[in-house]
């Protein structure tokens, strides 16, 4: 059996994401520079601009979303650190030294991330709306929103020690001491909170920051796609291969349909950052056709019935030679 491919998850909180990743597919590693003692998995505490990526296939990254969210203040925002473009040029570099095979990057509406894709609550029908952008050097895709719930979403914000409203001028709170598993937004009990993120491991002021483990799980799905044509990053495999190398190759299994199917996209540069997403909005047929992909769901693999079948006796005689 081969072996999971390895992610570490740069900014981990207390594993939200991670555990998205690690359903998928992924055997995860959890970075943080502050002790994380609800994290469900292997942690490391280290600066995740400086910690070690060697050994790892992918690396998921949350930079500090304070500085983007419409939750701070305006005149409390630049109080914040932007880790978004120093994040992405390590994780960049990575893929371009051959170190990692992918990358993607979380944050809040408003971020500065490139080509981000959305992922909604709503339509992944859990409690929360709380929509959140994906970037990546891989093709990705996102969902489409579906507010048609019957019920308000469940509101998880605020921190330990405050109960806030939103007012034009930013966040009033008093700091009322209150237990520590009923501190909620107002009215919210956090068993609800919890239920609605899908999350049953964190208290009240990790579910604030967290990510719905659903959404990197519908990441993480694709990036097990992607997986299956990039050998896992080893030091074994680092060390056979120089930087200067544009892709790696292995030997074709026989479920491979083509030699193609096992070649690397070409690495990063400055001004090609190798990202595919010239593929997330338009596809074509193996006969030329251009496919169209459904509201919500994987792209079609043949423009019609009659493709299909083709594409089927193609194989069967290919086989039988």
């Amino acid at each position: 059996m081969s072996p999971r491919p390895r992610l570490l998850d740069l900014f981990c909180c207390a594993g939200g994401a991670s555990a998205g990743y690690h359903a998928a597919g992924f055997d995860v590693t959890g970075v943080d520079i502050a002790p994380q003692p609800y994290y469900p998995f292997p942690f490391i505490q280290a600066d995740a601009l400086t910690v070690d990526l060697s050994g790892y296939d992918v690396v998921a990254a949350s930079p500090p979303c304070q500085r983007y969210s419409t939750a701070t203040p305006t005149s409390r925002r630049d109080d914040h650190p932007d880790l978004v473009d120093p994040i992405r040029q390590r994780l960049r570099d990575a893929v371009a030294d051959g170190l990692i095979w992918g990358y993607v990057i979380e944050n809040v509406p408003g971020a500065p991330l490139h080509n981000p894709i959305t992922i909604c609550g709503d339509t992944l029908r859990l409690g929360v709306r709380r929509h959140r952008l994906f970037e990546s050097n891989l093709d990705l895709h996102g969902t489409r929103c579906h507010h048609d719930r019957s019920t308000p979403a469940v509101p998880v914000y605020g921190s330990y020690g405050q109960r806030g409203t939103r007012n034009p001028a930013g966040w009033e709170a008093s700091r009322n001491p209150v237990d520590f598993d009923t501190e909620t937004s107002p009215g919210t009990p956090t068993e609800a909170a919890r239920a609605a993120m899908g999350i049953d491991w964190m208290p009240w002021p990790n579910l604030t920051q967290a990510i719905p483990p659903a959404y990197t799980f519908w990441i993480g799905t694709q990036l097990i796609g992607h997986a299956r044509h990039h050998r896992p990053v080893t030091q074994a495999t680092r060390a056979q291969t120089s930087p200067a190398d544009a892709t790696h190759r292995r030997e074709p299994s026989p479920g491979d349909a083509s030699p193609a199917a096992v070649t690397h996209p070409p690495r990063s540069t400055p001004d090609q950052p190798g990202e595919l997403r010239g593929s997330v909005t338009t596809r074509t047929c193996h006969c030329g056709k251009p496919l169209a992909r459904p509201t919500t769901g994987r792209w079609p693999r043949h423009c019609s019935h009659a493709c299909r079948q083709a594409a089927y006796r193609a194989r069967t005689k290919k086989d039988a030679a």
